[in-house]
C-alpha cells in the first residue's frame, strides 16, 4: 500500500513538473467579457500584447460581452482547467452573483484569481446644468430635492451602479437610478442633460470633462487620481471610507495547475511593469497592481463582501 501511494505521489510529481517545463505549448485565449473600447478591453489586449512576447505564444483577446460579463466570465468558468483559457474582469464579476439569483459561476468555487493587474477610481461627474461644484453641494442638493436627481451608470451591478446606491445609502437621498448599456451611451445623456450626475471610469469621463461639457466634483479612491490630480477625493470631500474602486483582475477557471498558476501570475506581474505597459494603464488612468495569487483571493473575497453588505442595505436583490 506504501509503495502504491508512493508511486501516485512521484507520479503527480513527475506530471505536474512536465506540465511546467511544457506550458505554454499552444496560444492562450484572454476572455475580455465587455464590447471593444472599454477600459477592460483596452487594459486586456495592453496586457495580452506582453504576456504574448514573454511567454512565445499568442495570447488571442476574445470579446464576450453580455449580460453584464456573466457571459465572458461563465466561458471560463466552463473551460478546461489548463491555464489556456483566462478572463480579465472589473468588480461587476463579484457584484453579479450577489446581485442576482441562478448566476451560473461561483467566483469563489469556480474561478481561481491570478493576480489583481491593475486599479483605478471611478470619477463623479455632473452636467453643468446641475448647481453643484463639489461633493458637498451634491449631497445638499439631493437632501433639499429628495426624488430629483437622476445618476446614470454603465447597467445594473456595474461598479458605476454600485457606487451610485452606495452614495444613496451614505447620505440617505432619494435618487432615482438610470442604467445604460455602457458608459458611452451613459455619458452621452449625462452630457444632454437628461440625467444630472454619474460615476464613471476615467477613460469614459475625461474626454468630456476637458472640454468642459462635464463638471468633475471628485474621484473615488483612497488617495488622488494622478489623471485627474486637481479632482478631491469623496472621501476629502466629506465622507470618510467611500472608496470604489475599479479594478481589473485575471482569473482562471478552478484547478488551475499550479505550475500554470505559478507561471502566469509571475509573468503577468513581469508584464505590467514594463514601461510600454505602464504609459498605456496611464493614458486610462490605471494603476498597476500585479498582486501575488494570494493576495489576489483575499482582496476578491473582500470585495464580495463589502458589495453583499450595500446589496443588501440598499435592498438590490432581484431575480435574474
Amino acid at each position: 500500500m506504501k509503495k502504491l501511494l508512493g508511486a501516485i505521489v512521484l507520479a503527480a510529481l513527475t506530471s505536474s513538473a512536465a506540465f511546467g517545463q511544457a506550458y505554454p505549448s499552444k496560444p492562450l485565449r484572454l476572455v475580455l467579457p465587455y464590447a471593444p473600447g472599454g477600459v477592460v478591453d483596452f487594459i486586456g489586449r495592453t496586457l495580452g500584447q506582453r504576456l504574448s512576447e514573454q511567454l512565445g505564444q499568442p495570447v488571442v483577446a476574445d470579446n464576450r460581452p453580455g449580460a453584464g460579463g456573466i457571459i465572458g466570465v461563465e466561458a471560463t468558468a466552463k473551460s478546461a482547467p489548463d491555464g489556456y483559457t483566462l478572463v480579465l474582469m472589473d468588480p461587476a464579476i463579484v457584484i453579479n452573483p450577489v446581485l442576482q439569483d441562478a448566476v451560473p459561476y461561483d467566483v469563489i468555487k469556480d474561478l481561481l484569481a491570478v493576480s489583481i493587474v491593475g486599479s483605478s477610481p471611478l470619477v463623479l461627474a455632473a452636467n453643468p446644468g446641475l448647481p453643484v461644484k463639489s461633493v458637498g453641494e451634491l449631497i445638499a442638493y439631493a437632501n433639499a430635492n429628495p426624488g430629483k436627481l437622476n445618476f446614470a451608470s454603465a447597467g445594473i451591478g456595474t461598479t458605476p451602479h454600485m457606487a451610485g446606491e452606495l452614495l444613496k445609502l451614505r447620505i440617505g437621498a432619494q435618487m432615482t437610478h438610470v442604467p445604460y448599456k455602457g458608459m458611452g451611451p451613459a455619458m452621452a445623456d449625462l452630457v444632454s442633460g437628461r440625467v444630472q450626475f454619474s460615476f464613471g471610469s476615467i477613460t469614459a469621463a475625461l474626454p468630456f470633462l476637458q472640454d468642459h461639457r462635464l463638471r468633475g466634483l471628485a474621484t473615488t479612491g483612497a488617495k488622488r487620481s494622478d489623471a485627474l490630480p486637481d479632482l478631491p477625493t469623496v472621501i476629502e470631500a466629506g465622507l470618510p471610507g467611500f472608496e470604489v474602486d475599479l479594478w481589473l483582475g485575471l482569473f482562471g477557471p478552478a484547478r488551475l495547475p499550479p505550475p500554470a498558476l505559478a507561471r502566469l501570475n509571475a509573468e503577468t506581474r513581469k508584464a505590467i511593469e514594463h514601461p510600454d505597459a505602464r504609459a498605456a494603464f496611464a493614458k486610462v488612468g490605471v494603476e498597476p497592481r500585479g498582486t501575488s495569487a494570494e493576495e489576489a483571493a483575499a482582496f476578491v473575497r473582500a470585495e464580495h463582501d463589502k458589495w453583499s453588505r450595500v446589496v443588501r442595505d440598499a435592498k438590490l436583490k432581484r431575480a435574474s
